[in-house]
C-alpha cells in the first residue's frame, strides 16, 4: 500500500496530538498503553488509551479505497515506522507514562494485532515466533544431555 506524503504527515501529527496529552512537568505517572485502531471501512485512524478514551483521530484517504483482505498487514509497517520516528525525534522522552508502555495495533473489536513499539528503561527484547522457533527441541536436548551425565 502506497501512502502519500500528506497521509504520512497526517498520521505523524495525529500521533503527536495523542501523546501530547501525556506531556507533563510533574512526577505524576500514568499507567496506560497507546492503542492505534485503523478502520478500513471509513479510513479513520483512532488513537486511544487503556480506558478507551479517544486521544486523537484522522482520516487516511488511501485506507478508504483499500479493499484487500490484508489491510492490517499493510497498515502495520506504516504505523510502526511513524511511531519509531516519534521515538527517534525524542517526542516520547517527556511523557508521564509509566514504563514499560506500548504502542499497540488493534482491530475493530479492540483485540491486539501486534505491538508496534515497546518503551522501557532497559533494552527489552521482544520475543516473537521466529526467535522462539525450535526452543523446545533445544531445551529438551539440553536436559537429556544433562541428565545422561
Amino acid at each position: 500500500m502506497n501512502i502519500s506524503e500528506q497521509s504520512h504527515t497526517s498520521i505523524a501529527s495525529t500521533l503527536k496530538e495523542a501523546v501530547s496529552r501525556y506531556i507533563t512537568t510533574d512526577d505524576n505517572s500514568v499507567v496506560t498503553d497507546i492503542h492505534l485502531q485503523p478502520r478500513q471501512d471509513s479510513g479513520e485512524l483512532l488513537i486511544f488509551n487503556d480506558e478507551d478514551e479517544e486521544l486523537a483521530r484522522t482520516i487516511i484517504d488511501e485506507w478508504v479505497d483499500y479493499d484487500g483482505d490484508d489491510f492490517y498487514k499493510e497498515v502495520e509497517p506504516v504505523l510502526r515506522a511513524e511511531v519509531t520516528v516519534l521515538k527517534d525525534e525524542g517526542e516520547l522522552d517527556k511523557l508521564c507514562l509509566m514504563k514499560p508502555y506500548s504502542f499497540v495495533l488493534v482491530d475493530e473489536e479492540k483485540e491486539t494485532i501486534s505491538e508496534l513499539l515497546l518503551i522501557d528503561d532497559e533494552d527489552t527484547l521482544l520475543l516473537d515466533d521466529e526467535l522462539l522457533k525450535g526452543l523446545d527441541e533445544e531445551l529438551d536436548a539440553f536436559l537429556k544431555d544433562l541428565l545422561e551425565k
